[in-house]
């Protein structure tokens, strides 16, 4: 079967790889059917994201349909639909013990550390898929990033008299600005792209926008939002080093900043004048948990959160590796591209 790899950064192949084996205990064989593209599949072919190495089969935010299963598995059967939690953890280390499973001391993340979704049959722990029979490929594409914007929200836990600033309106910003309102908080979204702002506006419902400048005055222009009580939980999810060093300015007195986007740059910030004036606290974001995948998979069923709408490119599997170099350019309006992949 022919599957798309990534043999460096900025060079895609398609190249003939095995058919997987009969799946063993506990394990599936599942037929991929959407393929979601998001920032790390970007910083892959673009050589900066941490982790990557090469060559590797890209593609983490899955939709698949499960077409052999080994003994021991009774969470899915044959010809049940999943999306998939592509976090695949060793179950031992202390940090599974203790239920972190998002944390795993020696994680591999399909698509990153390991072959992802970008062919058309995977075999994977049956663990990890979670049965989604009346959502689309598409909307199963979606569920993990949704899962990253959730667990950033549970990680802030905001209540309903409180403001959420969400730094970012990507995809993932996105995700996280729907748990903010599903919280009941007030949500300000910004972004220094008006485009992306006047999307979150006209197809989202987002009243409430902040054009960003990366200067001083967001700061004030946040101020005079919000009658100069700032947010009481920010969201970073940028990946950019200069938000994620100014972020902490936007917070409130006893304020939360979370961290979801990624840098390999250090971060600076004052600490005597704004973190520890304000007693902030910093919180770290890192992929999701399986009851946020079955929370997701319940919202999406009953019309709660609807993804449909940020899906602006829909790619044959056939042509990504053509198309995939213009959905970097600047004018090319992609928020959330998906793959979709030949059907049986």
């Amino acid at each position: 079967m022919q599957a798309l790899v990534l043999e460096k950064p900025g060079s895609f192949a398609s190249r003939e790889v095995p058919e997987p084996a009969p799946p063993g205990l506990g394990e599936a064989v599942v037929r991929v059917e959407a393929v979601g593209i998001c920032g790390t599949d970007y910083g892959g072919y673009r050589g900066t994201m941490p982790y990557f190495s090469y060559p590797r089969i890209p593609g983490h935010e899955l939709s698949v349909v499960v077409v052999a299963v080994g003994e021991g598995v009774t969470n899915v059967a044959i010809g049940d639909r999943c999306c998939v939690e592509p976090y695949l953890n060793c179950q031992a280390c202390h940090s599974c013990r203790r239920g972190l499973t998002n944390c795993c001391e020696h994680n591999q993340t399909l698509g990153v550390h390991c072959d992802g979704g970008l062919q058309p049959l995977s075999t994977l722990p049956a663990r990890k898929l979670h049965r989604s029979p009346q959502l689309t490929p598409a909307e199963n594409a979606l569920v993990e990033t949704l899962a990253i914007g959730c667990h950033a929200i549970n990680r802030a836990a905001p209540t309903q008299p409180e403001t959420v600033l969400v730094i970012g309106a990507g995809p993932i910003g996105l995700s996280a600005m729907e748990f903010a309102r599903l919280a009941g908080s007030r949500v300000i979204l910004m972004d220094m792209t008006e485009s992306r702002l006047a999307f979150a506006r006209d197809r989202l419902g987002v009243s409430e926008t902040l054009l960003a400048t990366g200067t001083p005055d967001d700061e004030q222009t946040l101020h005079s939002m919000t009658e100069g009580r700032m947010a009481e939980v920010v969201v970073d999810a940028t990946g950019s080093h200069q938000s994620m060093s100014s972020s902490l300015a936007l917070c409130s007195y006893g304020g939360r900043l979370v961290y979801v986007g990624i840098t390999q740059q250090n971060l600076s910030f004052s600490h005597a004048a704004v973190m520890h004036r304000r007693e902030l606290s910093i919180l770290a974001s890192r992929n999701a948990l399986p009851g946020d995948f079955t929370r997701i998979i319940g919202l999406i069923e009953k019309q709660q959160i609807d993804t449909r709408p940020w899906i602006t490119h829909r790619v044959p599997f056939a042509e990504t590796a053509a198309v995939f170099p213009t959905l970097l350019e600047p004018g090319s309006g992609v928020l959330k591209a998906v793959v979709e992949m030949p059907s049986a």
